[in-house]
């Protein structure tokens, strides 16, 4: 990520009160998000480089490895897997919050043109 990705998501997470440590779930819906729609645009580098910082996030903050989907044809949830110093766990996220920024993408012209 270059330095301004980098500056400019610092501001983002300060305004919104978030100080320089992101709550966990936050950082999985986050990643989750992003995930889904470089799933849906793998050309899209901003949002590979935003999924690559929330993979930071969740690795260095959070102590969190091994993370992936699990359960993708629920048509109401998304589950993301991970283990947290050791420990199995899951985490369940509302589909269509997590699919509601590739929606808003998708709907918007400025964007559609990658």
């Amino acid at each position: 990520m270059d330095r301004m990705a980098g500056i400019w998501l610092g501001s983002y997470f300060a305004q919104r009160g978030w100080g320089l440590k992101v709550k966990l779930q936050d950082a999985l819906f986050n990643w989750l998000q992003m995930h889904i729609v470089l799933e849906a645009r793998p050309d899209d580098e901003a949002a590979r480089e935003t999924r690559d910082f929330f993979t930071v996030i969740l690795q260095e903050d959070h102590l969190i490895s091994n993370f992936h989907i699990i359960d993708e044809e629920d048509s109401i949830a998304i589950q993301i897997a991970y283990e947290q110093e050791g420990v199995s766990k899951v985490q369940q996220f509302d589909r269509e919050s997590a699919e509601k920024l590739l929606e808003d993408i998708n709907s918007n012209p400025k964007y559609n043109n990658q």
